[in-house]
């Protein structure tokens, strides 16, 4: 498919029904839209090929599964050859949940989501800071997460105005 791919005002209302309810089925994202159920499932097939659509995910409370804090970790690499091999190593570990390779300061940062403190501890001294490569850590602990939001395609479009 064409990676110049544009989307019409037709992918622009199934994706924003899915990004308020990744869960809608197809027949009622339809007749919100307009168009044949069909249509929806023709439509998401492309996106998914085209890789603007990548799955969908649950929104979790994990704090009401006993994971009451969220973490930020900055990583300091001893150089950024070692980049690949640090992430691979990280992916190995349940508690880190996302990682963005950055510039400044820090190689990599990455999120991490812990029972509490101790468990924490036991995650950054047991197996992170262990990590061949790393130099060392700065974590910066999460009080309280305000919103957490996708961006809205209506947004996106007037950015590139």
């Amino acid at each position: 498919m064409a990676r110049n791919y544009e989307l019409d005002d037709t992918d622009r209302k199934i994706l924003a029904l899915l990004i308020d309810d990744a869960k809608m089925p197809y027949t009622e994202i339809a007749r919100k839209v307009h168009v044949s159920g069909g249509t929806v499932h023709v439509r998401m097939a492309r996106l998914e090929e085209l890789g603007i659509v990548q799955g969908a995910t649950l929104k979790i409370d994990y704090q009401k599964l006993g994971y009451g804090v969220r973490a930020f970790l900055g990583i300091y690499l001893q150089k950024s050859s070692v980049y690949e091999s640090v992430v691979t190593a990280l992916r190995l570990i349940p508690e880190v949940v996302s990682i963005d390779f950055t510039t400044g300061a820090y190689g990599i940062f990455a999120r991490l989501i812990c029972r509490d403190t101790n468990h924490l501890r036991e995650v950054l001294h047991e197996q992170i800071q262990l990590i061949e490569g790393i130099e060392r850590t700065e974590t910066l602990i999460s009080l309280e997460e305000a919103f957490n939001r996708p961006i809205q395609l209506q947004e996106i479009e007037e950015g590139e105005n």
